[in-house]
């Protein structure tokens, strides 16, 4: 936020378990067969005496009780996804980010045995950080073959974000729910020259069409480790040179990316990646521009961007990167200006984590006030999350909690009318023996 393939496991098997809304499903539970007896002519019992005469006496035969079938465990993912992914990966053991060494100075760091044993005692930090990385895997994967030209842009959103939903395993309804696990922020689907920032609020009627560049960003959380990662889609190839300068930026932000790394010459080597290229659409040919005023950024649990940025330029930013940061390094590129402005309708929001303390007088904005804190926290939300919530005609409250400085709104940040924007974006750990980018998968 600037703000796969189908996957196997180990089955394991659940005796006497039965399907539930986490998508688990298996054979109906077979009945113990009845007792009756069954004739068999060979069976007779001896004769007693011969006063009792020649009686045959049936002789009862015991039945095995069949076994209850076994509900198995989900070893694959559904379409739309839908089985939980710690079912998917027993024992919390969640697939691993691209591992990447240190290079140069930090190189030491693979194997010092001193950085060994701080990397071993974040298990936590990085099983809710891999169970976040494959959530987003699995759900991205799948709406990259279903979004198509001709759905709404609540159809998209709904889907990848109920999607998230279940699969961690918190529908977000019930208060504090969506604080363990659930979405990072809301869904950005940014057409064209709109760059970050827009989500449908309810009444949205906007359809994908087939000359669209759609950014879509995603952000999973897990106990407040937030995954943000982001790709662009397009339906007509004559984009395709715009998609692949900003992919290659974004990589090379990756790549050059580590402890020690100061910013400003991060953002030299994005810009130099993304300057390499040049898009022909309709006829003219424009050149690829990184969108300057748009930064990656630190991640804190719980806060979408923290205290460092990292430019798409080169600046004069000395500030470093250092072991235990979480980075999203994202870029974006423009056939335009290279300038993003607020444009456009709000969508997103998030409690200021530093608020000041107001003395509310509007019923409204104390109410729903306490509804963010309760329900979001610091996470971000936008208007469809309120209303999924039950909350009415809050627009007033909110927009006071805005006015009031306790919220801030995020409009929508556009570039120039006409022009054409993309975004790739991935998050890096700087674990202290190598860099994880948690988020990489087969696609991006």
């Amino acid at each position: 936020m600037a703000l796969r393939k189908t996957l196997s496991v180990k089955q394991s098997d659940i005796v006497n378990g039965s399907a539930g809304a986490d998508g688990t499903t298996g054979g109906d539970a077979a009945e113990p067969s009845g007792g009756e007896s069954d004739d068999d002519p060979d069976e007779h019992v001896p004769e007693a005496t011969a006063a009792a005469g020649e009686g045959c006496v049936k002789k009862k035969k015991n039945k095995k009780k069949k076994p209850k079938k076994k509900k198995k465990v989900p070893t694959v993912q559904t379409e739309p996804p839908s089985v939980l992914i710690s079912q998917l990966f027993p024992s919390d053991n969640y697939p691993k980010g691209e591992e990447v060494e240190y290079k140069d100075d930090n190189q030491y760091r693979t194997t010092n045995e001193e950085k060994r044993h701080l990397d071993n005692i974040n298990s936590d930090f990085l099983c809710d950080y891999r169970q976040a990385a494959e959530t987003h895997r699995q759900v991205r994967q799948w709406a990259q073959k279903t979004i198509k030209p001709g759905q709404t842009l609540t159809e998209i959103a709904n889907g990848i974000e109920d999607s998230v939903r279940r699969l961690v395993g918190h529908d977000g309804l019930s208060e504090g729910d969506a604080i363990v696990a659930g979405m990072g922020f809301p869904t950005g689907l940014n057409l064209d020259a709109i760059a970050a920032h827009y989500s449908p609020n309810a009444g949205c009627k906007t359809v994908l069409q087939q000359n669209n560049v759609i950014k879509v960003d995603i952000g999973v959380h897990v106990n407040g480790r937030i995954v943000d990662s982001a790709f662009t889609m397009a339906f007509d190839p004559m984009y395709d040179n715009l998609l692949a300068a900003v992919k290659d930026a974004t990589n090379t932000g990756v790549r050059e990316a580590g402890i020690d790394v100061r910013l400003g010459e991060l953002g030299g080597h994005i810009q130099e990646a993304m300057e390499s290229y040049e898009c022909e659409i309709n006829g003219t040919t424009y050149p690829i521009k990184p969108i300057g005023n748009i930064t990656g950024h630190n991640i804190l649990p719980y806060s979408i961007h923290g205290t460092k940025s990292v430019p798409a330029v080169k600046t004069n930013d000395t500030t470093k990167m250092e072991e235990g940061d979480v980075f999203a390094i994202e870029t974006f590129g423009s056939t335009g200006n290279g300038r993003c402005h607020d444009q456009g309708e709000v969508s997103h929001y998030a409690l200021c984590s530093d608020a000041p303390k107001v003395d509310l007088r509007l019923s409204s904005a104390k109410s729903l006030l306490s509804t963010i804190k309760k329900n979001f926290g610091t996470i971000p939300f936008c208007r469809r999350y309120l209303d999924r919530i039950g909350q009415e005609k809050y627009l007033l409250g909110l927009n006071n909690l805005v006015k009031s400085g306790i919220v801030q709104d995020y409009p929508p940040l556009v570039d120039k009318k006409g022009s054409y924007t993309a975004q790739f974006e991935h998050t890096i750990l700087l674990r202290p023996t190598v860099k994880e980018v948690i988020s990489r998968g087969e696609d991006y």
